[in-house]
């Protein structure tokens, strides 16, 4: 049994928490947009909560961790969706978000630690020098960067820029191990792989160090069109459009726009299918001319209305901020995530469309994916049950949709990340005791694990790194 009580006094002088509410609370995140991952982690809760505001309180919380045999779960804001930083196993939580300073700003790049929230860092860079990060997700207004990057995968901005397995896209991260004498590794290049999207099992993140690109206005437009699908193809060529600039492209069906925009509604019309784009000011003749020839009708621009008080943010209704809005107004709906790989990705579209009319509504994401333009989906799945939910995976999978299946909270079955050796073989050296966020890998508590298991993984294997 682990002795709480002595490493809170082990602990003093840094921030601990052990009132059971409000550790239950920061034991959650958005697990419940999956129904069957609420029922699995309903009940899971940590023992204390253990808030660093410095990289040295960090190093000092994991050597008492480690010496008692605590786990240790990092958290950033808490907005993942399946279970990224719930404590399995009970334990502390490593709350990660009073280490929040931007450090350094410079031309193209910010040095900050993991905890400061993606909007207020963006705040930053732009009023420093007009700059601002590549990508970020939805949740930007609570997200902190090292969430993102530890959970994450793209987002708001991946049309241009890819998403976090990109080399170029994460420069530098900062790592503390979870040792007798916890290391502090400075990883680049191929080797940040390695805690990307690893929900914190191979390390804690300290700082990172992320490319900018240039800031700008961008100006929220909402293009309706009677068939989703004709809004599927404008969404397409406007992606496929060089000269056009914009941040975010998604064709989101009827009747989720007129029912779940509830802040939009008067600007909507009930029954039509919508595009959520983010457009540079520049780009807006030009791209009133494209909507023009695509027949699309612009319903909503932010440039043109007198306040966006109360208005959210065009990122706010798309990505998994879409499934949020349809859940606050009908709790039967969960989602799934989808790829449709290129070039062929509208018409896989089309058929995936027409196979569930009124069980799936559709939600496209467009991105940059291996420098191909093609299109992911988030779409909102009516739920009845959950061998349904896995028949509709199937069903995707036989139609070459590969799902990343948001109703897993292990890096395996989700299907976004492909542990190898390699990964594994870091995980031994960065965390012997399997402390760090234990539960979430399997081939660490599997000894018989298919390394090889054919699977499509939007984060390959360390191994084909290492060999190319």
């Amino acid at each position: 049994m682990v002795d709480y009580a002595q490493i809170k006094k082990d602990l003093e002088g840094i921030a601990v928490e052990d009132h059971p509410a409000l550790v239950k609370q920061k034991s959650r995140d958005f697990y419940w947009y999956s129904p069957i991952l609420k029922s699995q982690l309903d009940n899971v809760t940590a023992d204390l909560v253990v808030s660093p505001v410095t990289e040295e309180e960090v190093i000092r919380t994991l050597k008492v961790a480690y010496a008692h045999g605590a786990p240790i779960t990092p958290r950033g804001g808490g907005t993942g969706n399946y279970g990224q930083a719930m404590p399995l196993s009970g334990g502390i939580i490593l709350n990660m978000a009073n280490m929040n300073k931007v450090k350094q700003i410079l031309p193209g790049r910010v040095i900050a630690e993991t905890g400061v929230i993606i909007s207020e860092l963006d705040k930053q860079t732009k009023a420093h020098s007009g700059q601002e990060l590549r990508f970020h997700p939805s949740t930007a207004q609570t997200a902190t960067i090292g969430g993102f990057i530890a959970g994450g995968s793209g987002g708001v901005g991946s049309i241009t820029w890819g998403g976090l397995r990109d080399l170029g896209n994460i420069l530098r991260l900062r790592v503390i191990t979870m040792e007798a004498e916890p290391r502090i590794l400075d990883l680049t290049g191929w080797d940040l792989q390695k805690v990307s999207h690893a929900y914190g099992t191979n390390g804690i993140i300290t700082e990172v160090e992320m490319p900018l690109a240039p800031a700008y206005d961008w100006v929220d437009v909402l293009v309706g069109y009677d068939d989703f699908m004709d809004a599927v193809r404008f969404a397409d060529t406007l992606a496929h459009s060089n000269g056009l600039l914009v941040k975010e492209i998604a064709p989101i069906a009827a009747p989720a726009p007129f029912e779940y925009f509830t802040r939009h509604k008067p600007y909507l019309k009930e029954g039509q299918s919508v595009v959520v784009i983010m457009v540079a000011p520049h780009s807006m003749g030009p791209f009133e001319a494209l909507v023009s020839r695509y027949k699309g009708d612009i319903r909503f621009r932010s440039d043109k209305v007198e306040s966006m008080k109360g208005i959210p943010h065009a990122y706010e209704l798309a990505w998994n901020h879409t499934t949020l809005r349809a859940l606050k107004i009908d709790p039967s709906i969960t989602y799934l995530q989808v790829q449709y790989p290129a070039p062929d990705h509208v018409e896989r579209v089309r058929k995936t469309v027409e196979t569930f009319p009124g069980e799936l509504i559709g939600h496209l994401e467009f991105m940059r994916f291996d420098g191909s333009i093609q299109c992911s989906g988030l779409p909102m799945v009516r739920y009845t049950t959950a061998e349904r939910l896995e028949e509709i995976i199937r069903i995707h999978e036989d139609l070459g949709c590969p799902i990343f299946n948001p109703h897993r909270y292990t890096l395996e079955e989700g299907g976004m990340k492909q542990t190898d050796v390699v990964q594994l073989a870091f995980k031994r050296e960065t965390d012997p005791k399997g402390l760090l966020n234990p539960g979430k890998m399997i081939a660490w508590d599997n000894p018989d694990f298919d390394f090889k298991a054919g699977k499509n993984y939007l984060f390959q294997g360390l191994a084909a790194f290492m060999e190319a």
